[in-house]
């Protein structure tokens, strides 16, 4: 497959993926309704910073090796499934506090000055513990790559996915941030952050009881 048609091939398919529901979206669209664009955007860019060790490791052909061993899968489900459950075991304490401003003021249940460390810290960990990674890569890469295909090549399609992964995100943060979009939700307040904390927590069993099987 040439340059550029494995770029458009790259683009669809990555594009549908991050689109569908799962924990990076649950994640995104938690940090932005309850603590703004800010965290929003910088935990989007985590998740993309995160895709860099899904693609390192593939384009040096670990996917395979992860996608067909039993005790690295398990190993990735048992971490994953304990780092979703305990962000839902966070989401499930929150307390009611005073509402903000819808603009972009600080949630009801969410530090108002969590750090930039912290919010990306939360993206690349939702990302990069995602044992669903190795399989879909491991997919993509078999669809766009050759033995012969060099490094800078690589390099580009890796970038381009990260680039792609936080355009979505980013798109993902600036709707659910609009003032009117934003109050809405956060009429809810604090059982807002329990649902997303009760859905993580389901993701994270989820990921524990696959990796007993």
């Amino acid at each position: 497959m040439d340059g550029l048609s494995a770029f458009a091939t790259l683009t669809a398919v990555h594009l549908l993926a991050a689109a569908t529901p799962g924990p990076d979206f649950a994640m995104v669209v938690r940090q932005s309704l309850l603590a703004g664009r800010r965290a929003g955007l910088l935990t989007s860019l985590g998740i993309a910073l995160g895709l860099a060790v899904h693609i390192a490791y593939s384009a040096a052909g670990l996917a395979a090796l992860i996608a067909h061993s039993a005790a690295w899968l398990t190993a990735l489900k048992l971490a994953g499934g304990a780092y979703l459950l305990y962000l839902g075991w966070k989401g499930l304490r929150a307390r009611p506090t005073a509402t903000p401003d819808a603009a972009d003021g600080a949630p009801n249940s969410a530090p108002a000055h969590e750090s930039a460390r912290r919010h990306l810290g939360r993206g690349f960990l939702t990302n990069a513990l995602n044992p669903k990674a190795p399989l879909y890569f491991l997919a993509l890469f078999t669809l766009v790559l050759s033995p012969a295909t060099p490094l800078p090549r690589l390099a580009a399609y890796g970038l381009w996915l990260m680039a792609l992964q936080f355009a979505w995100f980013a798109l993902v943060t600036l709707f659910f941030t609009q003032p009117r979009v934003r109050a809405a939700f956060l009429r809810c307040g604090h059982w807002l952050e329990r649902a997303f904390g009760a859905a993580l927590a389901v993701l994270g069993l989820r990921l524990l009881l696959s990796a007993e099987r």
